[in-house]
């Protein structure tokens, strides 16, 4: 049943800050900043990238390496696809011509508008977090705010927020709520901080041709242009922030308003990961001082350590130095690392496009379990977790093609976790032609370290090992013809086997070990689809990378 609009939001509260009482330097100028977070917490972390580097990553985020995402916010109610409310003020572009055919024109109709029409009137939060842990699922995550700076929660400092419009429910109160009942990790993603302060810019424009040339968007409207309208008492600054110059830099105020968005939303829903659509640190690519995002930094671990009696919680982001990544985790989006990573990292990457696109449902344009698998296995190898969007349409569920994929993925799990969940990197990632293609770089525009590899094949290997060192476990992508795989990193140097089975298959295995390396039979019958995993039990298989 649709829920009633609430009235009022909440009364303000309490945000844990300092006054700096100084001036912040930053690109092209300099901002005030009357307040940040981190410092006055009383716990061990300071706002500085040398006291956050003592960060040590929990073990329940390094054990569990497989998360689901509900990349979903209002954005999927045209179900067109990710950046709706950026690409529908560009004149002549799919979406502006969606927008203007079931909306409205953005002069008057703009992505303020298509809030009314998100009702997610089928979202079950309960149902759909059981499903994701029975398919292997360990941790969860869901969107809080995107570009579109839209507030799935009960947000003091936004009022467009999904309590008093749209669905009329606080998403991630349900969210966490029914993350915690199914035992899953719980997590949520802002997206806002430097983004949204250039992504509407578009919004200030208008049409070039035809009847409304000239006509200005709705993104410099203000609370006046309201009177007698649906959003009447609201402000579309606070959605839109577009009272300043396209390409002006980002103000004390609105810098400051982020952070007080982003404690509130760590105080009140206490989620165990934060995932920062950012590099380094909120809005650090418009030049903003570190001080704002390494305060929330420094907030959220000591608000962890004073709550669980140790660091249990887990940040992400991009682009990330050395001395960075030991700070935060680091997040390679849509890639993979090309080697072992000494800190534990994450790729995070879609069955489509990150919000949902109906199109691509029509066309069954999904990735498959078989691409997302071979993913898993090599991140997993390389000291990774797989964080994996499941985008949900309008109405809150996923769609047939998802339901299947993600439980394709669940039956492989169920067969191979063994392999995956709780082990850490071996000596070496793996083996195959897939492992010598290309040079790694640093990072690239997209913070990725990876660089384009040829499909997984016959003689591809990755490895990972138990964290005790009791077994060894090679993961094999293809089964070859003559049902005889060759691992060429076991020769007899390197250590004595004693015995070697296949996950989910129930007989014993032939096996040969030489100068060449090993050679294993394996069974007519495979236990599962895509990929292969070999326990192999022996002497000096302990894993040899760091336990950050």
């Amino acid at each position: 049943m649709r829920r009633t609009p609430r009235e009022q939001i909440h009364p303000v509260r309490r945000v844990a800050v300092i006054l700096l009482g100084g001036i912040l330097p930053f690109a092209g100028g300099t901002i005030r900043a009357s307040e940040s977070v981190g410092s006055s917490d009383g716990g061990p972390f300071q706002p500085t990238w040398d006291s956050l580097a003592t960060y040590q990553t929990p073990d329940w985020f390094r054990d569990a390496k497989f998360g689901l995402w509900a990349h979903w916010g209002v954005q999927c109610e045209p179900e067109h696809g990710d950046w709706y409310a950026h690409e529908m003020y560009k004149e002549g572009s799919a979406d502006y011509q969606f927008q203007v055919e079931h909306y409205g024109h953005p002069s008057v109709a703009g992505f303020k508008d298509v809030i009314p029409h998100w009702k997610a009137e089928r979202f079950d939060p309960d149902k759909l977090l059981q499903f994701y842990k029975e398919n292997g699922a360990r941790y969860f995550v869901a969107l809080a705010t995107h570009c579109d700076n839209f507030d799935n929660w009960n947000s003091t400092f936004q009022p467009w927020n999904s309590v008093r419009m749209g669905p009329h429910r606080d998403l991630i109160r349900d969210w966490a709520t029914a993350a915690r009942k199914a035992g899953l990790r719980f997590g949520v993603s802002l997206h806002n901080g430097g983004w949204t302060w250039q992504w509407y810019e578009v919004a200030q424009g208008a049409d070039a041709t035809g009847p409304k040339a000239g006509v200005p968007y709705d993104g410099r409207m203000t609370k006046a242009d309201g009177k007698g309208k649906w959003w009447d008492g609201l402000d579309p600054q606070d959605l839109y922030a577009q009272n300043h110059a396209v390409g002006a830099k980002p103000d004390a105020a609105y810098c400051e308003k982020f952070v007080r968005r982003a404690t509130q939303l760590l105080d009140d829903y206490k989620p165990d990961l934060v995932y920062f659509d950012e590099s380094e640190y909120p809005m650090a690519y418009l030049g903003v001082d570190s001080s704002y995002g390494l305060g929330l930094y420094a907030h959220f671990y000591n608000a962890s350590v004073h709550r669980d009696g140790r660091n249990e919680a887990v940040i992400t982001a991009k682009k990330l130095s050395p001395l960075e990544r030991k700070a935060v985790t680091y997040d390679i989006e849509r890639g993979k690392a090309t080697d072992i990573l000494p800190e534990p990292w994450q790729t995070d990457t879609c069955l489509g496009n990150w919000h949902y696109d109906r199109a691509l449902f029509e066309h069954h344009g999904y990735k498959t379990a078989a691409q997302i698998l071979p993913l898993l296995v090599d991140v997993v190898s390389k000291n990774g977790n797989l964080l994996l969007s499941v985008p949900l349409q309008a109405d809150g569920q996923p769609d047939s093609d998802e339901i299947a994929i993600v439980r394709d993925i669940g039956r492989w799990l169920a067969v191979n976790g063994e392999a995956i969940y709780g082990t850490r990197p071996w000596r070496i990632y793996g083996e195959g032609p897939s492992t010598t293609r290309g040079q790694a770089a640093p990072f690239d525009a997209n913070g990725s370290t990876d660089i384009p590899s040829a499909p997984f094949g016959a003689e591809d290997v990755r490895f990972t090992v138990a964290k005790d060192g009791s077994a060894l476990y090679a993961l094999i992508f293809c089964g070859p013809a003559d049902q005889r795989v060759v691992i060429r990193s076991l020769p007899s140097a390197s250590g004595r086997i004693s015995r070697i089975d296949m996950l989910g298959h129930s007989g014993t295995l032939t096996w040969k070990q030489g100068a060449d390396g090993l050679v294993v039979t394996l069974p007519d019958h495979k236990p599962c689809d895509y990929l292969y995993a070999l326990r192999i039990r022996g002497d000096d298989l302990k894993p040899t990378t760091p336990s950050r």
